[in-house]
């Protein structure tokens, strides 16, 4: 077995395949599948993962692996063969799958080092490589005789670590730490030697005399106000030592967390987390709907259900959405279940990635929480897999490998035969729609857990708003209960729903509206630089003080952003104190959290902002809620769109009367008539579930038919729309009747960077082979791709259309 099958890392079609190279004999004993290697690809030396060993080759010549990068293998066979199943349902390449795997530091150019992690003594041939240092660079091992195998043993024994140093930045973290080195009546006689001078010596020994634990070194200059130096001096003496411990940057403090116990069970949820359980004593694999109002307890159930999972000794990844990832998600799953449990977020830090990902690898955890990348977590055991808020289309990766969560997690689900949840109060109707036909098991909460009432909702017509004279942004009906709410010491939550709304800068004089001149789409106003931005090229300018076209002076900024609602909050109701959310105040890492805790505190009347601020949020005092603008969704060309809004307010409203207090929800709306608007202020999933698949069926949409997206871009407009006219004609040779290709149309944004784009839409029940006619259409434009710019992108679950 001393040939590798090696998949390179080069996402071009003509690679992207396996090759095989010769194990030399240094590697023979250590190499194994999964394991990153360097090898030699024409001139130059590129990254790889070991697919498989074998002991023949069909080609006579091989050149040989020239490094390997890992000592325990990046990823597990069953990630092998989901990335090669991922590849084949996204019509992407393997490597991509594989390398969307891993945490991004694995991705990155880097050094290696080697760290000694013990005081006790090494193997002497070790001994003699470190020769009394704590860290060496992994070059001098290899100029060593010391196999790759004996090497390989000491990591495993936790004597010593590999680090990789990322373009200089270490990712693992370490800190120094100092003790005594000699026994205590050594140095009580080396304190009586010291000269009168030598007070912080003397102080520094009077303190491991007194404590002779070893303490990190940052700590004990702080707590003796000493220096380095002094340090330095009684470890030359040899009276202390330093050495080095590998510390997780656990972004968490486990201590921290208030543990929990179980809570006692509703009747329907004893019904639900029944056949959860049933499944995961028996190593079934169902999908369960988790269908269940907000706050009707579908955590509780999780929790309950990974408890089962750990008892028999297997693991748990739970999903939520990255905009949910909030301290309360966290302290409820650390609460239970204390350091068991690693998190994912795009909050953490490169290394605090890396870290909790080597906690999961390391099998020193049985829990992971993330968002949707935790979904490959490396674990080998899987007893449940949890997706919550199971209809956020952030579950779904809008770049290659473009796949959605929720598959992946059921094709591990069968593999590893365990059950897989989706919770949500407004499940996709493709989820429903399979529950409903008995594909998913449906499980239905109704009630609230403390039995309080949904909050009411009143709908507020703006039109009449505006008919009686008032042109604020706030109906008289939401500015008279945010008072009224301030006066009782209350809180409430506005939500700016700003999809598909931005500030945009118009000439009232001619009507001129100023656009980005790389893509077709109207600059946005940013207020604290004065500058205009393009969201998609990230192009500025400043604004400009008389209109481009008429020179008129009559030049103003439309539209609501956060930072103008908060503005007219303080002119309309100057008591009020506003706690802003939104992408520009929560930019810092851990900026979210503090602006939560100082409104969980009490410290602001009301916390506005946009989308981030409608999920997972649970405060006591919060007894109104206020949408701005609740049709800003419905008009933006998604055939999706209603269901979006009647989501999101859906999710909005959950946020009152979460607690003791009673709450209310107040939809400010242009659109009071519209079925999604008025069946979310009842609550009423069953009928916007009819009623959208009435629309859907007659219009030939999802759940219906399946969905398939291919954009085509270039700089050339004609190369674009003549690409897109043959791809439409390759695909209408070889597709079934009933399947209908719609295009090539502009896209709905049709110019992004300097690029044009062109789309098609293939809309199909049945068709089996469209995978595979699509690679051969992406081959036979291969060529041209490569040479003369020309993308194109395959999204075969498409949820953006801009």
């Amino acid at each position: 077995m001393n040939i590798a099958k090696v998949i390179v890392d080069i996402p071009v079609s003509s690679i992207n395949q396996t090759f095989d190279y010769l194990i030399p004999e240094k590697f023979q004993d250590i190499l194994s599948i999964g394991m990153r290697v360097i090898v030699p690809f024409g001139p130059r030396k590129i990254m790889g993962f070991v697919v498989d060993r074998t002991s023949e080759s069909a080609f006579d010549k091989l050149k040989e692996i020239s490094d390997v990068l890992d000592l325990t293998p990046a990823l597990t066979t069953e990630l092998l063969d989901l990335g090669r199943w991922v590849a084949n349902e996204t019509v992407s390449f393997y490597i991509t799958a594989l390398q969307a795997m891993l945490p991004q530091v694995l991705k990155a150019k880097y050094k290696k080092e080697l760290v000694r992690m013990t005081d006790s003594e090494l193997p002497p041939y070790l001994e003699e490589l470190f020769s009394g240092r704590d860290v060496i660079a992994y070059e001098e091992f290899e100029g060593s005789v010391i196999s790759y195998y004996q090497l390989q043993k000491a990591v495993q024994d936790g004597d010593i670590s590999i680090d990789y140093l990322v373009k200089s930045k270490i990712t693992k973290k370490h800190v120094t730490m100092i003790a005594p080195s000699r026994d205590l009546h050594l140095l009580e006689e080396a304190l009586q030697d010291l000269s009168k001078n030598a007070k912080k010596q003397k102080q520094l020994l009077q303190y491991f005399l007194e404590n002779s634990e070893p303490i990190e070194k940052k700590l004990l200059l702080e707590r003796l106000q000493t220096t380095n130096q002094t340090v330095k001096i009684l470890i030359d003496k040899a009276l202390l030592k330093s050495y080095q411990v590998e510390v997780y940057r656990n972004p968490y403090d486990d201590d921290a967390f208030q543990r929990t116990t179980e809570l006692e069970l509703t009747d329907e949820q004893e019904i639900a987390i029944k056949p959860i359980k049933e499944n995961i004593a028996n190593n079934r694999h169902d999908v369960f709907l988790l269908h269940g109002v907000t706050g009707s307890g579908k955590t509780e159930i999780y929790l309950q259900a990974i408890q089962d999972v750990i008892t028999k000794g297997e693991e748990a990844i739970v999903l939520v959405p990255e905009i949910s990832l909030t301290p309360q998600m966290v302290n409820r799953f650390k609460g239970r279940f204390g350091s068991k449990v690693a998190v994912m977020h795009s909050a953490l830090s490169a290394g605090e990635k890396f870290d909790e990902w080597r906690r999961i690898q390391r099998k020193e955890v049985q829990v992971v929480v993330g968002a949707r990348s935790a979904i490959y977590a490396p674990f080998e055991n899987i007893g449940i897999i949890i997706i919550d808020e199971e209809h956020e289309t952030t579950y779904k990766q809008e770049d290659q490998p473009r796949y959605h969560a929720r598959d992946v997690a059921i094709y591990r689900g069968k593999t590893h035969e365990c059950p897989v949840i989706l919770g949500s109060a407004t499940p996709t109707l493709e989820s429903y729609a399979r529950a409903q036909k008995g594909v998913y098991k449906l499980a239905t909460l109704s009630k609230r857990t403390n039995e309080k009432a949904m909050p009411e909702v009143e709908i507020v017509d703006m039109r009449d708003e505006l008919h009686a004279g008032n042109r604020t942004m706030f109906s008289r009906e939401l500015k008279d209960k945010i008072e009224h709410c301030i006066q009782k010491g209350e809180q409430i939550v506005l939500l700016l729903n700003r999809r598909g709304y931005s500030t945009f800068v118009m000439c009232r004089d001619c009507g001129h509206v100023k656009e980005c001149p790389h893509c077709d789409i109207a600059l946005t106003y940013h207020k604290n630089s004065n500058q205009l931005k393009c969201h998609y090229c990230s192009y500025e300018e400043p604004m400009p003080m008389n209109c481009p076209e008429c020179t008129s002076d009559l030049i103003r900024y439309f539209g609501t952003g956060t930072q103008r609602v908060e503005e007219a909050l303080t002119k309309l109701i100057p008591e009020a104190s506003v706690i802003r959310m939104d992408v520009d105040t929560t930019r810092r890492k851990g900026s979210h959290e503090k602006l939560l805790n100082q409104f969980a505190e009490k410290q602001a009347d009301i916390l506005l902002g946009t989308q981030m601020i409608a999920k997972g949020l649970d405060f006591g005092n919060v007894t109104l809620v206020g949408v701005l603008t609740a049709d800003s969704m419905l008009h933006l060309p998604d055939f999706r769109s209603s269901e979006k809004t009647f989501q999101l307010l859906t999710q909005v409203s959950g946020r009152a009367g979460r607690h003791e207090l009673p709450g209310e929800v107040i939809v400010q709306t242009y659109t009071p008539d519209h079925y999604s608007i008025e069946l979310a202020s009842k609550y009423n999933f069953n009928d916007f579930y009819k009623k959208e698949m009435t629309t859907r069926k007659t219009f030939q949409y999802p759940p219906y038919v399946f969905l398939a997206l291919l954009t085509i871009s270039h700089q050339n407009k004609v190369k674009a729309v003549q690409t897109a006219q043959k791809i439409v004609q390759l695909l209408m040779k070889n597709i079934q009747n009933d399947t209908v290709v719609l295009g090539p149309t502009p896209s709905p944004i049709l110019r992004v960077k300097d690029r044009y784009r062109y789309q098609c839409m293939i809309k199909y029940k049945n068709e089996p082979q469209l995978r595979s006619y699509i690679n051969k259409i992406l081959d036979l434009f291969a060529e041209e791709s490569r040479k003369e710019d020309l993308l194109i992108t395959v999204d075969m679950q498409p949820y953006h259309f801009m």
